[in-house]
């Protein structure tokens, strides 16, 4: 099961041991979850994610094996990567795009990464036995296998992907210590769900906002809504409207696939369903919804841009998502990143997310310090 092993330690009781896989199956269900208690996006998201065919990325899961038992694990990607995917369309990205067209590895490096590109957060997982004033120990013999990793790749940009605020804080000076320079990434927008109805929601929000959103909320008259777990029939146009949806966006990393949304549905099945938006027989938008007992998490809304908009499909399904998770019992509604100022005028709260970076090389990283703020995806929010 083992597909690599960066370092062999000696054989004493207790001993910790670093291993890197190839495939979340080698670890297993139960032994993976054990880290990430409490998470929606676990083991069943990543077997997902693997599957799907996505793009150009190569996916490993580093974990530390004590005592037979897996005490923390991440999950890691290879893949190619352009330095100017978080910059804003504009000038700078236009030069670098003509640049590329002669010189195609052009600001492209190799990079390895800890975290998941189709994951919100990047979460370090701990089993719930490990106790608090291991944590950090545990985080660097991660560090050091995934550095490893990275040498063995040949993959000299090193990244950390969306740690969240509170990790940050905590574990803040292991990445400094290590070099890692940090950036802004996009925060996290989340609504919890403390009220019993919509009325009771709409009375939180300005009266602006109420009048504007009961105006919206007539479109319901027109549109028909279908909450599905199997879209087989329609997952052509959902992947249609998908790339609408994206080719419309400022920032593009992962191009998702079919069985993305099929394996997302199937794998997560019972805590995943997508949510359909038809006028008449016209299927005009798609969301992507994952959840546990407590969270819900917008994975994706894709919509198409022309017809779509007029009937307010955005608001609708960001009512649909609330009325969801109080028919559910569920507490906080997870509604992604970018898009922030509906989402704040909604009354969403921002968590901040930060991604940390190291080159191997000292002169090419102090360099990407010194430009990192013309890159950052929080200053081009």
């Amino acid at each position: 099961m083992l597909k690599l092993a960066y370092r062999q330690f000696p054989a004493e009781d207790g001993e910790p041991v670093a291993q890197v896989y190839d495939t979340i199956r080698a670890i297993g269900r139960e032994a993976w979850n054990a880290c990430y208690r409490g998470q929606v996006e676990d083991y069943d998201c990543l077997l997902a994610i693997e599957d799907a065919g996505i793009g150009d990325f190569d996916w490993r899961y580093i974990a530390i094996v004590e005592k037979g038992r897996i005490s923390a694990a991440m999950p890691a990607f290879l893949c190619p990567y352009p330095l100017d995917t978080t910059l804003e369309e504009g000038l700078p990205r236009r030069l670098i795009r003509r640049v590329r067209q002669h010189v195609s590895g052009f600001l492209v490096l190799r990079l390895a990464c800890l975290g998941s590109p189709c994951t919100e957060n990047g979460v370090i997982g701990f089993h719930a036995e490990v106790p608090e004033d291991r944590r950090e120990a545990l985080l660097g013999e991660l560090l050091d296998a995934f550095e490893s990793l990275a040498a063995r790749e040949g993959c000299a940009l090193m990244g950390i992907k969306d740690i969240p605020a509170p990790v940050a804080l905590e574990f803040g000076a292991v990445f400094s210590k290590r070099r890692y320079a940090a950036i802004g990434g996009l925060p996290s927008a989340w609504l919890d769900v403390d009220f019993r109805t919509i009325d009771e929601y709409m009375a939180r929000l300005s009266a602006g906002t109420r009048k504007d959103m009961r105006r919206k909320m007539k479109s319901f008259d027109a549109v028909r809504v279908e909450i599905r777990t199997d879209v087989g029939d329609v997952l052509s146009r959902i992947m249609a409207l998908y790339h609408d949806t994206r080719n419309r966006s400022e920032w593009q990393f992962e191009e998702l696939t079919p069985a993305y949304f099929e394996g997302i549905l199937t794998h997560m099945r019972g805590r995943s369903f997508c949510v359909l938006y038809f006028v008449e027989d016209e299927l005009l938008a798609a969301n992507l919804i994952v959840h546990d007992d407590r969270v819900a998490i917008d994975k994706f809304f894709c919509m198409d841009g022309e017809q779509g908009r007029p009937y307010n499909l955005y608001f609708l399904s960001w009512f649909t998502n609330l009325r969801y998770c109080l028919d559910s019992g569920l507490s906080r509604y997870q509604s992604g990143q970018a898009y922030y100022e509906n989402k704040v005028r909604l009354g969403s709260q921002l968590t901040a997310n930060t991604m940390f970076f190291r080159h191997r090389n000292p002169v090419l990283q102090a360099l990407l310090r010194l430009v990192s703020p013309l890159f950052s995806a929080e200053q081009a929010k």
